[in-house]
């Protein structure tokens, strides 16, 4: 187990990290190529949106033939989506490598995959503080990165920043061999009814509770993905210097780290949907709070830091309720499509910024969405139940 948390930590640490910092491209890349603010984001939301359609796919791989070879594959694509992303001169391609190709990398990269190894590994009881850990790295990651990245462009230039990272992701093949799994892993136990991929779609889309959370999922891609993208920008226009948004995206990295280990800890202990309910609520009051505050940098800073507690805390929990209902058996697929509902957020959470933005020369009206967005996402998570789904026992031959 401990070598299965470390290595899933580091990977994760590396592939959040990255994607993590891209908000600080926006203003060089734009400038530098003429773009519109419209043209960045729209390729973060291709991102966003081709991750979370390959998720389902990069998780029934890893469910199948093993996390190993679904992270290699992964860790080479991030490499050269990241050069590519360098060198693209137009908006189709910027869209093609730092939209469609790493977002296909970040499939095969980050929770998804890693979960379905946790799963497999953990014993039951440890496996919401697990899952916890894991995203608690991904959450380090940003506050490690961003600096990095930060300096990295400053002292550099934006393109050769992307060729360091792209030599960076490929560390993630070498870490992947920690979660290669053994053969019997995925075995089927004597007693355990057998159970298809097509039998393990029906029975979650027939579920209720696995429809609200993903619902649920949707919001959190939405406000998170919006925020980090946008938020360097949405300072600047206010005034505030270049240092500040750097500053608020490690902030939210480190208290992240605590968040997602406490609502890990806590999945141990009450029902994960009221931790869930919790979190978007939370949201919601802390971003409205932030737009009625005078904007200052200590401001952001305190928005950074509980916005942050609260940034990847879904995570644990919303994964952790997937595998105590439906199993660990198909973990990373099921996984997988709770996720492409996060990814979708996350394409309309990024790109209406771009676009809204363009047409209204303000973010105004993309908060407010996030905040009503937050308040649905706290009372669709009410209705979702934890219990295991009730399966046939196969007749004893």
């Amino acid at each position: 187990m401990t070598q299965v948390l470390a290595c899933g930590a580091a990977i994760v640490t590396l592939s959040m990290g990255i994607r993590h910092g891209f908000g600080l491209w926006l203003a060089p890349i734009t400038m530098d190529r003429g773009w519109t603010r419209e043209t960045f984001a729209f390729a973060m939301a291709i991102q966003n949106i081709a991750w979370g359609l390959a998720g389902p796919f990069a998780g029934m791989l890893a469910d199948r033939f093993g996390a190993f070879r679904v992270l290699v594959a992964g860790a080479l694509l991030y490499a050269g989506g990241l050069v590519l992303m360098a060198l693209a001169s137009s908006g189709l391609a910027f869209t093609g490598s730092a939209g469609l190709l790493l977002g296909m990398a970040q499939s095969g990269t980050t929770y998804a995959v890693v979960y379905g190894v946790i799963g497999r590994n953990v014993a039951p009881e440890k496996r919401s503080w697990a899952m916890g850990v894991a995203a608690a790295a991904g959450s380090f990651g940003q506050f490690l990165m961003v600096p990095v990245e930060s300096w990295l462009i400053g002292h550099w230039g934006w393109q050769n920043a992307l060729f360091v990272l792209g030599c960076a992701a490929l560390a993630i093949a070498p870490l992947a061999w920690g979660l290669k799994e053994p053969a019997q892993t995925h075995t089927r136990a004597a007693d355990e009814p057998h159970q298809s991929v097509g039998d393990a779609l029906r029975e979650a889309f027939g579920s209720s509770s696995f429809r609200w959370l993903t619902a649920g999922y949707f919001v959190c891609g939405f406000q998170v993905v919006f925020i980090g993208v946008h938020m360097p920008s949405y300072l600047k226009d206010h005034g505030l210097d270049p240092q500040v948004a750097t500053t608020a995206l490690a902030l939210i990295g480190l208290f992240n780290v605590f968040g997602t280990y406490t609502a890990g800890v806590l999945g141990q202990r009450m029902a994960k949907r009221h931790i869930l309910s919790g979190i978007y609520l939370l949201r919601s009051l802390v971003i409205v709070l932030f737009l009625w505050a005078p904007l200052t940098p200590l401001s952001v800073y305190l928005f950074a830091a509980v916005m942050g507690f609260l940034w990847l805390s879904t995570v644990p929990p919303t994964n952790a309720i997937v595998a105590q209902v439906f199993g660990v058996r198909y973990m990373s697929m099921l996984g997988g499509i709770v996720f492409l509902s996060h990814q979708v957020g996350s394409f309309l959470g990024v790109w209406l910024g771009g676009k809204l933005y363009d047409l209204t020369g303000s973010y105004d009206l993309v908060w407010w969405i996030a905040v009503a967005l937050g308040v649905f996402a706290g009372l669709a998570n009410q209705p979702v139940r934890e219990t295991p789904v009730a399966r046939p026992v196969p007749a004893a031959a």
